[in-house]
């Protein structure tokens, strides 16, 4: 399966328009189409329905972009694989989800990496769902996660426990002003979900929502507001008297996951890297 094809494939699905694949693959647009048409013709269906400034997926264009995806990431790790075998390096790639990178692995990345100079690291940000069909598929190594998945072929093991504390723009915050006046949601997960919803049913939705916490954090910080961030995210604004801790609102305590496939071939180098996760400090 050539590799451009699958590539101009992926880049139409996620555009839905040939030009913008274009430019986004800096070849022309009539490329876009010669390839598509291609591989349609290597498939024997067609992939997309094509009507005027409305592209979409048919079924058959469905099922065959994870299998692309699948393809396109075999085929770079492949490559990887062959140009570290010269110097005769392991390559372990990781996964978190944004969450995960704010709250965690952002803060412990660098001690993994020095402390493992044969080791070459493929780190990345990746959704939840992403993550786990990767490991299935033994394209990922390591996934480190809020939400355990609950598959037989992984172990699962908690790493850390963080504080996801509330924290405010504003010198003096009561529980009702924290919720009340400019709050920002971060999705930290199910399980933080479940809890926040028992704490503020039926109060006055958020003012923005976001899944990333650095987002939160910088919106907050130019105009205002509160939110819910990770203590050791929060820790140096905290200091500066940027941000204060609300007393009036309750904590809450998050685990971290690492997800591993049970028959990965470098279980030992993965031990390494989950020890390496438990001693990152909050």
């Amino acid at each position: 399966m050539d590799k451009e094809l699958l590539k101009t494939f992926v880049e139409v699905s996620q555009t839905r328009h040939f030009g913008r694949a274009a430019e986004n693959l800096y070849i022309t647009q009539s490329a876009v189409s010669f390839r598509i048409r291609q591989l349609e013709q290597n498939l024997g269906v067609e992939l997309f329905v094509r009507q005027r400034n409305n592209i979409q997926l048919t079924v058959p264009g469905e099922r065959f972009l994870s299998h692309a995806k699948m393809l396109l990431t075999a085929m770079h790790r492949a490559k990887m694989d062959v140009a570290l075998a010269n110097n005769r390096q392991q390559q372990l790639s990781l996964s978190g989800t944004a969450n995960v990178w704010d709250a965690y692995l952002h803060f412990g990345i660098n001690q993994i990496v020095s402390s493992m100079p044969d080791v070459s690291l493929v780190a990345e940000v990746r959704a939840q769902q992403e993550c786990v069909r990767l490991l299935l598929e033994r394209a990922l190594d390591i996934a480190v996660l809020f939400d355990p998945p609950k598959v037989d072929e992984l172990i699962v093991r908690q790493v850390k426990n963080l504080s996801i504390i509330p924290v405010s723009t504003f010198k003096y915050t009561n529980k009702d002003d924290f919720f009340g006046k400019q709050y920002v949601y971060v999705d930290w997960g199910n399980a933080f979900s479940l809890w926040h919803t028992k704490r503020c049913d039926g109060g006055k939705p958020p003012y923005f929502r976001t899944s990333t916490g650095r987002i939160a954090l910088e919106l907050i910080l130019q105009c205002g507001g509160s939110a819910f961030l990770p203590k050791q995210l929060a820790a140096d604004f905290m200091q500066k008297q940027q941000l204060f801790f609300v007393e009036s609102v309750e904590c809450c305590f998050r685990d971290v996951y690492v997800a591993y496939h049970k028959g990965n071939e470098q279980l030992e180098h993965i031990e390494t890297v989950v020890n390496l996760l438990a001693s990152i400090a909050e």
